[in-house]
This record gives structure tokens, C-alpha cells and sequence, in this order.
């Protein structure tokens, strides 16, 4: 859809141009400019993120480990949008603790894509499964199974926070669906996670509050499973974020 105001092409959509008495028109630019902005409307993007891109993501000077890790970090994601739609794997996955800008990141890209005209949606990993859920609650209506239509079909799906969810039989099987799906129609898949995994880093014990003794913590194949965790891995760039101090503490 045309800029109602567009000065170029005076809200039409065309430009018409004549060379050698031959009439030609043309696309407006406008027209692109409306169809990334209705498609960044409609990404369901947080509030706090919808401004997030690669020029003001914070990478630290004064912690040469950190600003090595987010800068290759940043150099990874940009390179996923470089090449997208011709990507060998069509999946990102970003790892690592709270707060080091793996969403910040994550939704640079789908932004940047949507700027080109893809379409993408971002969901929280809980909030999709509750709106699932509540979709195929028949007291409720069918209003919500669109969710899960959306997360199988949109050409770019961001999830965040992937398996910040309690486990159970409903959510394996409903995560690995959506997982396998976009695995086998090599469905472009962005997905930031926390959460420790033998092959992708992040300390799997941590201290407990008794002297001397460890707790482990939850691995991201017991919270997804180990079918989606193998679909993940066949389809995802790793970008492990592990030893970085708090990024939006930073920020603050």
C-alpha cells in the first residue's frame, strides 16, 4: 500500500516516466516503506525492543573478554541477515545467562528483515505456549489457535526465552511440532535460551546455599526434549553468550 502522502508518486503507488515516447511506471519506494512498517506492526514486537538494532547495542570497552564476546556475537546475528533467505541452516540459536542482549540481538535481525520486506512474529516461549493452550480450550473459542498457526507458518518466527517453561508431555510435544516443522520446510527460526547444555556451554552446577555442595541446574534438553533439541541443532547457528557480565545493567 501507497503513502497517502507521498510527494513522489502522490499517494498512487507508481511513477510514471517517458523516454523516447515511451511511457513506463515504476514501483514508488513509498510502497516498501508501507509494507515494513504494517509487517513491524504486526510482529508483535515488546515495547522495551521495538527500537532494538545493531547501531545501539551496548558492547563494553573497559572488559576486553566481554566486548570480544559480544562483538563476535553481533558479527554472527549480522551475518545470519547478510545472507538470509540463502542460509545453509536457516535457524539462529543465542545461549547464554540473563541480560547479556541475546533478545536485544535476536530482534536487531528481525527487525532489520522486516525492513526488507520478510515477515516475521516474536513470541515469548511462555507466552505462546499459554496463548496454545488457551486455543484449543473449546470454553474459550478458537481465537488462539492462530498462535499456533503463526508459529508454524510465518517465514521468520523469534522465540525468546526458549524452554522457560515447566515440563510437561503437552509442551514437549507441542515444542518439538513446532521445532520439527520449521526444521523439515527450513523455516527461518531465531531462538534465544538460558538455559546450560552439555554441548553449548554454560556451567550445568552451581553453588548452593549449603557450604561446600552444588545444585545443577535444568539443561535445555530436559525442558524441550531431546527430539526438539536434535531438530535444533540441525537447524540453528550456535552464538554462545557464556561469560559476559549483565548487559542491561549496563545499559543502565
Amino acid at each position: 500500500m501507497a503513502k497517502p502522502d507521498c510527494k513522489q508518486c502522490g499517494g498512487t503507488g507508481w511513477l510514471l516516466t517517458e523516454e523516447e515516447g515511451v511511457s513506463s511506471a515504476e514501483r514508488c519506494e513509498c510502497v516498501a516503506e508501507s509494507r515494513a512498517t504494517a509487517l513491524e506492526a504486526d510482529a508483535r514486537i515488546p515495547t522495551s525492543y521495538q527500537n532494538a538494532s545493531f547501531d545501539n547495542f551496548l558492547i563494553p570497552h573497559d572488559n576486553p573478554m566481554a566486548s570480544s564476546g559480544l562483538s563476535k556475537a553481533m558479527s554472527m546475528v549480522r551475518s545470519y541477515t547478510r545472507q538470509y533467505p540463502a542460509l545453509t541452516k536457516p535457524g539462529l540459536l543465542l545461549v547464554g545467562p540473563p541480560g547479556v542482549g541475546k533478545t536485544h540481538l535476536a530482534v536487531a535481525a528481525l527487525r532489520l528483515l522486516l525492513a526488507r520486506g520478510h515477515e516475521g512474529v516474536f513470541y515469548d516461549y511462555q507466552n505462546l505456549l499459554d496463548r496454545i493452550r488457551s486455543g484449543f480450550n473449546e470454553t474459550l473459542g478458537g481465537s488462539n489457535r492462530e498462535a499456533y498457526q503463526s508459529a508454524l507458518e510465518t517465514e521468520l518466527l523469534l522465540l525468546d526465552d526458549l524452554g522457560a517453561h515447566r515440563v510437561t508431555e503437552w509442551v514437549e510435544d507441542t515444542v518439538t511440532s513446532i521445532i520439527t516443522y520449521r526444521c523439515n520446510h527450513k523455516k527461518a527460526f531465531l531462538a534465544t535460551t538460558n538455559l546450560p547444555d552439555p554441548d553449548l556451554g554454560g556451567a550445568l552446577a552451581e553453588k548452593s546455599a549449603v557450604p561446600g555442595a552444588h545444585s545443577y541446574r535444568t539443561t535445555l534438553i530436559e525442558r524441550i526434549g531431546e527430539r526438539a533439541r536434535s531438530r535444533l541443532f540441525e537447524m540453528c547457528t550456535i552464538i554462545p553468550m557464556w561469560g559476559i557480565s549483565d548487559y542491561r545493567l549496563r545499559g543502565r
